[in-house]
C-alpha cells in the first residue's frame, strides 16, 4: 500500500518538474531569471498549450537554448522576442498582441459562442409551435 501511495505522489509531484535542463541553466544568476522569464511567454509550437519553459519537446529545448545565446549575445529582453516571433509569428507568444492577423485567435472564440446562442435561441422558438400544435392534436384525438 505504501509502495502505491508513493508511486503515485511521484507521479503527480512529475507534473510541477520544469523541462529545462541542468546542462542549458546559465552560470550568470541575474542572465538565468532573464531566459526563465522571457521562456514562459513563449509557446513550445510542438505541445501548443504549454510554454517552452515547461515542456520536454526537442523544439522546446532548442528554443530556450537559442534565448539563452541571444541573452549572451546581449540582446534585450524584447530583442530576443522579437527574434522568436520573426523566425515563428506571432503563434509562438502565449500572449499574442491584438492586430489583424491575430485578430481571429482573440475574437474567434467570443463570436462563436454568440453563434451557439443564436442557434438555440431559434431552435427553441422554432419548437414552441410544433409543441402546440401537437397539443392541438393530442386534444382532438381524445374527442
Amino acid at each position: 500500500m505504501k509502495f502505491l501511495i508513493l508511486t503515485i505522489t511521484l507521479l503527480l509531484s512529475s507534473n510541477f518538474v520544469h523541462a529545462v535542463d541542468p546542462g542549458e541553466i546559465l552560470k550568470d544568476s541575474s542572465l538565468e531569471i532573464r531566459a526563465r522569464a522571457i521562456s514562459k511567454d513563449l509557446r513550445c509550437v510542438v505541445c501548443q498549450n504549454q510554454s517552452i519553459d515547461d515542456s520536454d519537446a526537442e523544439l522546446a529545448r532548442d528554443l530556450r537554448i537559442l534565448v539563452r545565446d541571444r541573452i549572451l549575445e546581449g540582446d534585450s529582453d524584447q530583442a530576443v522576442i522579437d527574434y522568436v516571433v520573426s523566425r515563428y509569428g506571432d503563434f509562438v507568444l502565449l500572449n499574442p498582441p491584438v492586430k489583424g492577423v491575430t485578430f481571429v485567435l482573440w475574437f474567434g472564440p467570443i463570436v462563436i459562442t454568440l453563434i451557439g446562442f443564436i442557434c438555440l435561441i431559434l431552435f427553441f422558438r422554432r419548437q414552441k409551435p410544433l409543441i402546440q400544435d401537437l397539443k392541438k392534436n393530442n386534444a382532438e384525438v381524445k374527442k
